[in-house]
C-alpha cells in the first residue's frame, strides 16, 4: 500500500509540474453517407467515430489516420494529443467517475500502459492480425507493441570526419575520457528526471550493461547536456552544438536525416535496447469495437506497411520489410536487437524505491569531484 501511495503522489507531482495542454485533432468522414452495401458488411453497425489518446505527435501519424479512413470512409477519427502521464491519469480518472473515456489508447509510456491493463483496466480484444506479431509484443490479448523503436547514439557527421566513431559503449567511454576538454557541452542524452522514456533507456542499460555508471560519469566530466525530448537532442546534434546523442529515440532521428544530412546513427554493437509503443482498449472504451478496429488496422501488415512509409515509427509486422521495419533493423545490427518485452515486467520502473536508487546514482555520477 505504501508502495502504491507513493506512486500515484509522484503521478500526481509530475504531472503538476510538467503538464502540457493536450490537444485535439478531429478528423471527419471522408464520405459519411456511403450506405452499408451487400455483402460480408450488410448487417453489421459500424461506428460514427474513434475517439483515441496517444502520446504520438499528430503530425507524425497524420497520413496513417488517413489511410485508415480510406478504407472507413464513413469513420471519423478524434485524436488527442496527451503527455504520457496525462493520458494514464485521463483514462483513470473517466473510468473511476464512469464516464466515457478513449476507444484506443496509445502510448510511449510502457510501464503506465502495463499498469493499466495489469490492473484490469484494459479489454480483452480479439485482434487477428496479433497472431503475426512476435511473441514479446502481445500481452493477454490486452495490451499490444504496435511499433520497434532502437534507442541509438546519434552523431555529428562532419565532427568525425578525421577520426573513429564508436561503436559500443565501452569505446564511448573511452571517447569521453580521451577527449574530454574538447567535449565540454558537446554530449546531449536524456534529462532522465524529466524524460519517462530516458529514465526507462537508462534503467535497461543499468541491467545490461555493467559499466552503466562509469559511462554517466564520463558523460558528467564533459558537462553533458540534458534534454527532456529526443527532438531537442536531434536539434543539438544536427546543428554541431553537440557531437553526440546517447539513447536517443531512433525512430525520431531516422525520420529527421533526410532534412539533415549532417546526422548519423550508430546501432551499437554491444546491443540495442529496442522499445514498443503499447496499444490498448480501455476498460471505459465509448465504443470498443470501435477501437478493436482501428486497433486491427494498425497491426494488419497494409497498416505496418504504411506506418513504415509515412508515420515516423518502424514497424514492428514480420511481413514488413524495408529500413524503417524490425526486419530491416535485424539485417543492420546482426541481432543484438533487445526488445523490451510487453508484460508485468514493466512494473518494476514504477517502483519508486528503485527509481530513487537510479536518481541518485545519477546524480552523483554527473557530478564528479
Amino acid at each position: 500500500m505504501r508502495l502504491v501511495l507513493s506512486f500515484i503522489a509522484f503521478l500526481c507531482f509530475t504531472v503538476s509540474s510538467f503538464q502540457v495542454a493536450a490537444r485535439e485533432f478531429r478528423h471527419a468522414p471522408l464520405n459519411p453517407k456511403i450506405p452499408v452495401g451487400e455483402g460480408e458488411d450488410a448487417g453489421n453497425e459500424r461506428p460514427e467515430r474513434i475517439v483515441v489518446y496517444s502520446t504520438a505527435d499528430h503530425s507524425a501519424v497524420r497520413e496513417l489516420i488517413l489511410d485508415f479512413q480510406s478504407l472507413n470512409p464513413t469513420i471519423a477519427v478524434h485524436y488527442h494529443e496527451l503527455q504520457s502521464l496525462e493520458l494514464y491519469n485521463r483514462i483513470l480518472r473517466e473510468i473511476e467517475r464512469e464516464v466515457p473515456t478513449a476507444d484506443l489508447a496509445i502510448s510511449s509510456a510502457m510501464d503506465l500502459q502495463m499498469k493499466l491493463a495489469n490492473d484490469g483496466l484494459a479489454q480483452r480484444v480479439n485482434v487477428p492480425s496479433a497472431s503475426s506479431m512476435p511473441e514479446w509484443a502481445v500481452w493477454r490479448n490486452e495490451a499490444f507493441g504496435i511499433t520497434f523503436e532502437p534507442s541509438v547514439i546519434l552523431y555529428h557527421r562532419p565532427s568525425f570526419q578525421n577520426r573513429p566513431l564508436p561503436k559500443n559503449r565501452t569505446e564511448l567511454i573511452d571517447f569521453l575520457l580521451e577527449n574530454r576538454s574538447e567535449l565540454q557541452g558537446r554530449i546531449a542524452t536524456y534529462d532522465i528526471e524529466k524524460s519517462g522514456l530516458g529514465y526507462l533507456f537508462l534503467a535497461r542499460d543499468d541491467r545490461q550493461f555493467s559499466a552503466t555508471w562509469e559511462l554517466v560519469r564520463a558523460m558528467g566530466l564533459t558537462q553533458v547536456a540534458l534534454f527532456p525530448s529526443s527532438s531537442q537532442i536531434i536539434n543539438q546534434v544536427a546543428s554541431g552544438k553537440a557531437i553526440l546523442g546517447y539513447n536517443v529515440l531512433g525512430s525520431y532521428a531516422a525520420s529527421q536525416i533526410d532534412n539533415h544530412p549532417d546526422l548519423g546513427i550508430i546501432l551499437p554493437e554491444d546491443y540495442t535496447v529496442v522499445f514498443s509503443r503499447i496499444a490498448l482498449v480501455p476498460k471505459g472504451a465509448r465504443a470498443p469495437e470501435a477501437g478493436r478496429l482501428f486497433l486491427e488496422y494498425l497491426m494488419s501488415e497494409h497498416g505496418q506497411r504504411v506506418m513504415a512509409d509515412t508515420a515516423q515509427f518502424n514497424a514492428i509486422h514480420p511481413a514488413v520489410q524495408g529500413p524503417h521495419t524490425a526486419q530491416g533493423l535485424q539485417g543492420m545490427n546482426r541481432n543484438n536487437l533487445r526488445p523490451i518485452k510487453v508484460g508485468p515486467g514493466l512494473l518494476v520502473y514504477l517502483d519508486q524505491a528503485k527509481r530513487r536508487r537510479i536518481l541518485e546514482q545519477w546524480q552523483r555520477a554527473l557530478s564528479p569531484r
